[in-house]
């Protein structure tokens, strides 16, 4: 691929038409690194959106297998070039990476690089991410750089442009929390007259009752028997009122105990038993935190809403410099196969993303009658 001014230039005006496209942030980060890597013919790429703690929210990879990424272990932090990048928001090209003096080198199963280019990608003063790509295809003498100062140009262009197109599906993102917060409010006052409304039937059923005890003990037991079933609705009522509106605390009080203040709640709201035990696990990530607390929502709505489940038990515990997460019920189970020709996923390809998403990995066991299992793994940080 040669990228000169005839060929450049209508790549990128696709590689941006594609950002375009997309609204949520995970989509536009994938689109921005694979335009990146195909525009200028590198093995590989990447983008690191940072956090506030020296590591990284998100951190997306085109060029490598799921398998490889999994093997790699833990996301990297803001150190070497990565840091340079971000902090000083300066381009890097680099004839080998391995040779240059910030290079603190990469675990064992990472793939081998040499020739390096990285932007940042701003929106004026404020940094959003680190754009690199490593291994340019091309003949290359020894000791230069693959990349060109063309190159560097037209990843210029892409990175100004991602960074429009990042600061528009966060803008999406946020609108939609905000919708999602004015829903929640509307629920919430239909919650509370509804629940007003059942009550105050099941008042005047309750003092009916108690007027026909002596003179007609028969309709007073059909009375009775509408006070249980208007009792029963508004417990319907307020168990909605707890799971829909309750916020998650996830910031504030950390995974392990979001997760067991939630579940104690489904516990009571349910007639299945639902239970959770944490053994050792350390602080994690925060984006890794609140994937797995999305995914663990996600398993145990389809359990508690699907499944007819008893029991579903629900483990958190470390592993390695993680953490795995395992949502187990005893449920009437399924045949995955059945449900992806069926185009019923259950959720499952959001659960897939969101742990591919923190370099996490998610596998789903399940058989007609023998219940299912959802585990989740994240390498910590």
């Amino acid at each position: 691929m040669t990228n000169g001014p005839g060929a450049g230039i209508p790549a990128v005006s696709t590689a941006i038409l594609a950002m375009s496209r997309h609204l949520e942030v995970r989509d536009v980060l994938k689109t921005i690194v694979a335009s990146a890597r195909e525009l200028l013919n590198a093995e590989y790429a990447a983008l690191g959106v940072p956090d506030d703690h020296g590591g990284f929210a998100q951190f997306v990879v085109d060029g490598v297998s799921a398998e490889q990424w999994k093997a790699i272990g833990p996301l990297p932090r803001q150190h070497g070039i990565l840091a340079a990048m971000l902090h000083n928001a300066t381009p890097e090209r680099l004839a080998d990476v391995r040779e240059d003096p910030r290079f603190g080198g990469w675990p064992t199963a990472h793939p081998d690089m040499s020739d390096f280019l990285g932007l940042p990608v701003a929106d004026g003063d404020e940094i959003l991410g680190a754009l690199f790509l490593a291994n340019k295809r091309c003949s290359k003498p020894a000791g230069d750089c693959g990349f060109t100062e063309e190159d560097e140009r037209l990843l210029g262009i892409l990175a100004q442009h991602a960074a429009i197109a990042l600061t528009n599906a966060r803008l999406y993102e946020r609108s939609r929390e905000l919708t999602i917060a004015g829903e929640r409010a509307r629920l919430a006052h239909e919650l509370h007259d509804a629940v007003a409304q059942k009550l105050f039937s099941l008042r005047l059923t309750a003092q009916a009752a108690t007027a026909l005890v002596d003179r007609d003990p028969a309709r007073a037991k059909d009375e009775l028997h509408q006070v249980a079933a208007l009792a029963a609705e508004a417990a319907d009522e307020l168990r909605a009122a707890v799971i829909e509106l309750r916020p998650a605390a996830l910031d504030e009080d950390g995974l392990v105990a979001t997760l067991r203040s939630q579940i104690q709640v489904l516990d009571r709201a349910h007639s299945a038993r639902v239970t959770f035990t944490a053994h050792c696990v350390r602080a994690l990530p925060a984006a890794q935190e609140e994937a797995m607390l999305r995914v663990a929502q996600e398993a145990l709505h389809n359990a508690l809403r699907h499944s007819g489940a008893g029991h579903v038990e629900v483990t958190l515990t470390r592993s390695g410099q993680g953490a795995l997460l395992r949502i187990a019920d005893d449920g009437c189970g399924f045949d995955p196969g059945t449900v992806r020709r069926a185009g019923r996923h259950l959720g499952l390809v959001s659960m897939h993303d969101r742990a591919s998403g923190v370099g996490g990995k998610l596998t789903v066991e399940s058989e007609p009658g023998k219940g299912t299992a959802v585990e989740m793994e994240v390498p910590g940080g």
